[in-house]
């Protein structure tokens, strides 16, 4: 009698522990795609997709946006000023190179087409959380949204 209460309180156990070693998964993978640490995106197809990021001063907007296509970017500035409701904007072109890591670098090295000295230059990190692309700036921690994500909210 207690050899068979034993192992049936041991198979239980066993049976628990395996239910919350998949909770214990579950709860990882969550905290992985919070910091941005995603192993399951080499697949994910970057053309023709883009990212926003908008900054809000006092005096001012910054609204910057990056388009992708195959492995050619833009990468456009727009400035808003909020006392004369002005705006101004700087488009680069260049190229990108995404690695296996799921980083990606953008050089952009011609303003409104024609070449300049010192090209602009980003370095991010593709990432995906709750079925939304990200890209985080590797320097600044900045987040740029897809496009796409931003307009369905």
């Amino acid at each position: 009698m207690r050899k068979t209460l034993l192992i049936l309180l041991f198979v239980l156990s066993g049976l628990g522990l395996k239910a919350q070693y998949g909770t214990i998964s579950a709860v990882l993978d969550q905290l992985e795609e919070r910091r941005g640490i995603n192993k399951n995106l080499k697949n994910v197809n970057l053309d023709n997709s883009k990212f926003v990021l908008i900054k809000d001063f006092d005096d001012h907007t910054e609204r910057s946006f990056i388009s992708i296509n195959g492995n050619l970017a833009t990468y456009v500035e727009v400035f808003d000023d909020k006392q004369t409701g002005k705006s101004s904007s700087n488009v680069f072109t260049g190229d990108i190179v995404r690695s296996r890591d799921n980083i990606i670098s953008l050089r952009a090295d011609k303003l409104e087409g024609q070449k300049i000295g010192l090209p602009v230059t980003k370095t991010l990190m593709l990432t995906k959380q709750k079925k939304v692309l990200y890209l985080i700036d590797v320097n600044t921690k900045e987040r740029w949204i897809e496009e796409s994500a931003l307009n369905k909210k």
